[in-house]
């Protein structure tokens, strides 16, 4: 599957790494609006610097475009790519609101292509491991699930965190376990919210100043369809110190992972009332985040003619669950309804 990168940012080095490392990808080449980002980052990995989005969708050697620019540019630049005839996967989110989500979805459905969005964190082996755990009954029917994304301060490390401090740190990074448990358990059906601006006045790396647009520390209750209560919490205030990763409370005991989106996470079992100890993972699992996952995962989907794992229409229902969140705020945390489904992933084959 050759693979075109629309956006030559903080993450598409990674991107392009995994992908020229994958015998089942090769990477066509990339684009960005900034003067010489692409152009860098062909010459680190090979493929051509496309002038612009436009040069890239031409091109009828690209079978897949790889939507790696601002949140806020997600939904237009997707909805390019499909038009012309291109499978997409999208960084998250894959779109701001549901009814751009599932104009998406509806899109790739007229035109025979495939969209995937990430996060795809679910394919690696920890929460693979995890979800094998709880599908053979480890801990019990699974009823409370405390879901931690506190990442702390972006502007420490990041260029530019702006565009991320406008759509919020659930949108940014509460997405991962939000994915992995909608995959898990179902689709949520009812969202209750609190928000709130910790740290107004932040600096850039530059010294310049800004006010995050959204706010900083969001709490939010989700119930899923399955009957699981999720404790959802993420903060651009909090650091990723003992605040973070995914615990799963069954009747019998309990699962944890310290990190839910690096494939190599410890996974730790409780039974109940016992002692945590530390569980092997299915098989050797990749170190830290395997970014060209998803993408092999499209392309044998593809050529298999079977459902990919990382589906459009799950990254437009967990944007539903954004929009609900913005209601519930809205509403001073008054429960809000989620309607949308979609087809629940395989587990990966090895760990069937």
């Amino acid at each position: 599957m050759r693979v075109g990168l629309a956006g030559a940012g903080n993450i598409a080095g990674r991107y392009a790494a995994a992908i020229v490392n994958a015998p089942e990808l090769e990477l066509a080449g990339a684009t960005d609006p900034r003067a010489g980002r692409a152009a860098a980052l062909v010459g680190a990995h090979g493929g051509v610097e496309y002038p612009n989005l436009e040069a890239l969708l031409a091109d009828e050697a690209v079978d897949t475009v790889v939507n790696l620019t601002s949140p806020q540019a997600h939904f237009e630049v997707s909805e390019a790519a499909l038009t012309a005839g291109k499978h997409v996967h999208s960084e998250k989110p894959l779109a701001l609101t549901h009814d751009e989500a599932r104009a998406l979805v509806e899109r790739a459905s007229r035109n025979g292509v495939r969209l995937s969005s990430a996060p795809t964190t679910l394919l690696g082996e920890a929460p693979q491991t995890a979800w094998k755990l709880i599908r053979e009954g480890a801990i019990g029917e699974v009823r409370a699930i405390y879901a931690e994304a506190n990442w702390g301060r972006l502007e420490a490390w990041h260029p530019d965190p702006r565009t991320l401090y406008a759509v919020g740190p659930l949108i940014d990074v509460g997405v991962y376990p939000l994915t992995i448990v909608t995959a898990m358990f179902g689709p949520a059906r009812s969202v209750q919210a609190f928000a709130k601006t910790l740290e107004p006045e932040r600096t850039r790396l530059d010294g310049s100043p800004f006010t995050p647009a959204a706010p900083d520390f969001i709490v939010a209750s989700v119930e899923l369809a399955d009957g699981v209560l999720v404790r959802l919490t993420a903060s651009f205030y909090v650091g990723p110190g003992k605040q973070r990763g995914l615990e799963l409370h069954g009747d019998d005991g309990s699962l944890y992972l310290p990190a839910w989106a690096e494939a190599d996470s410890r996974i730790e079992l409780q039974a109940r009332g016992g002692e945590y100890a530390t569980i092997p993972p299915v098989r050797e699992p990749f170190h830290g985040i395997d970014w060209g996952r998803a993408l092999v995962e499209l392309a044998e989907a593809v050529e298999a003619g079977r459902p990919h794992r990382s589906s459009g229409e799950h990254a437009a229902h967990v944007v539903e669950v954004f929009d609900a969140v913005r209601r519930s705020l809205e509403q001073g945390g008054l429960a809000v309804e989620v309607h949308s489904d979609f087809r629940r992933p395989e587990p990966m084959d090895w760990a069937q």
